[in-house]
């Protein structure tokens, strides 16, 4: 029998089904024997369980619903295409709806990056791209040219490669010996800076500094063995950290110096998240690669895309030299079509617009928290921000783990939840809760989601 999501549905039942079969992601085991929250609908902002609650989806599933939940026309175009083709590979053929697809995100990426390279999801595009960095020195007469720079605490991926370029020691130590190459610099958390002995005064000269540690690694590993360097416009893991004005010019020339490719990694930053269809652009930079996924189909299809500038791509364009990487699903013609009809959403009601217009609003409102007690700073751009939580905000002194725990997942979580928001309390780094709504809201939503918050916030430290 087939699933009806419009069918009544037996909570416990579906509950009790869970905790025997189904093996959720990055998942303890003690959410599974709670009775993990089954959800069941979405609809413009918000989703709702199985018992018919609503929630504020204040992460856009996982930074992915960026037009919003219950788009009727992605569906149908999805639909429409799923009747036309439904499968096709891009091994050795091609579909107009991944061609069309193909030539908008070049449309819409900075300098000479033209060329795109489909994948079903981020992690892949991260692969993709570390692959495709250590073949393209090898085709340059470079071939030990193949480790990868990327910062403390990024997320990159889970992929072999990809998890090499991680900066999560956490996520990491089950599984080596991991692909080699992979090497860390500090990130751009201008509230620690003092404690990575960086300058904490001046945001600007500790642009300068975070840039300059990515050169001395460089340097360290040697320039003839260094292919990449991994960077999202605004990192994620940690807790929403921008770049400081003059980061990213900076480490371009760096990279130019020392004849290292530059990945801009937007699979959370592409499609609106900072105001921009790519987030080099909004942020002023011209990347070799951009690496993307999750908002390009806005979650209702999975889709990721690596797109390349010309120049990287050159040593391909002849009949000597074939890219031997692929996967099954990638470019999937619906995929694609969903896709295109999501951009043309995002085009029609300047989403990316009203992410630039609104953000100011939404920190604004973010940082009324910071009366409270144990909100130590609020960061980030677009609708992409970072709340850090801290035990003494003179100090800035953290929680210590089994504090953390008590913090984020005995409290914090199933509250904001019971409260009515959905959003993600963590601590890959210092603790912090995140948020990465839907670009369809505005100022209403945002003194909504600020209200639960200081609910739940004001009385969080009782609980330690």
């Amino acid at each position: 029998m087939s699933f009806d999501p419009n069918a009544a549905v037996n909570v416990a039942a579906l509950q009790e089904s869970a905790g025997k079969h189904l093996w959720p992601h990055f998942t303890s085991r003690k959410v599974l024997n709670d009775g993990i929250p089954v959800i069941t609908r979405g609809e413009g902002h918000h989703i709702y369980d199985a018992a018919g609650k609503q929630y504020i989806d204040g992460l856009a599933g996982l930074f992915v619903v960026n037009a919003g939940h219950g788009r009727d026309r992605i569906v149908e175009a999805a639909a429409k295409q799923m009747k036309a083709l439904d499968y096709m590979p891009l091994w050795s053929y091609a579909h107009p709806a991944a061609i069309e697809l193909a030539e908008r995100l070049a449309g819409y990426a900075p300098g000479d990056l033209n060329r795109v390279f489909f994948t079903t999801g981020g992690g892949e595009a991260v692969e993709t791209a570390f692959k495709l960095a250590k073949h393209y020195f090898k085709l340059q007469g470079k071939p030990m040219k193949h480790k990868v720079i990327s910062r403390s605490v990024a997320y990159h991926g889970t992929p072999q490669g990809a998890l090499a370029i991680t900066g999560i020691p956490d996520m990491k130590k089950f599984y080596e010996p991991l692909t080699p190459g992979g090497h860390r610099a500090p990130n751009t958390n201008f509230y620690r800076a003092a404690e990575m002995g960086a300058p904490s005064e001046n945001i600007e000269e500790f642009g300068e500094w975070a840039a300059n540690r990515i050169a001395e690694a460089i340097e360290f590993e040697g320039p003839e063995t260094v292919a990449a360097v991994f960077l999202e416009p605004v990192q994620n893991s940690g807790g929403c950290f921008p770049p400081p004005p003059g980061y990213f010019k900076r480490v371009r020339e760096i990279c130019d110096q020392y004849d290292v490719l530059l990945v801009s990694d937007e699979v959370i930053c592409a499609y609106g998240r900072i105001g921009d269809f790519f987030a080099c652009n909004a942020l002023g930079y011209t990347p070799d690669i951009i690496t993307s996924a999750k908002g390009i189909t806005s979650g209702y299809a999975p889709l990721g895309a690596v797109i390349v500038s010309d120049r990287i791509y050159e040593p391909f364009n002849n009949t000597d030299n074939t890219f031997y990487h692929g996967f099954t699903f990638a470019g999937h013609p619906v995929s694609c079509a969903a896709a295109l009809e999501n951009l043309d959403i995002f085009e029609e009601e300047k989403l990316n617009e009203r992410v630039v217009e609104n953000s100011p609003l939404f920190r604004k409102e973010l940082e009324k928290l910071l009366d409270i007690d144990i909100v130590g700073d609020v960061r980030g751009e677009g609708y992409f921000f970072g709340i850090e939580l801290v035990k003494d905000k003179t100090t800035k002194e953290t929680f210590n783990e089994e504090e953390s725990n008590r913090l984020l997942r005995d409290y914090l979580s199933p509250h904001l939840w019971d409260a009515g928001l959905y959003c993600r309390a963590d601590d890959r780094g210092d603790p912090v809760i995140q948020l990465a709504p839907p670009l369809t809201i505005g100022p209403a939503e945002f003194e909504e989601i600020g209200g639960i918050l200081r609910s739940v916030l004001k009385d969080a430290s009782k609980q330690l």
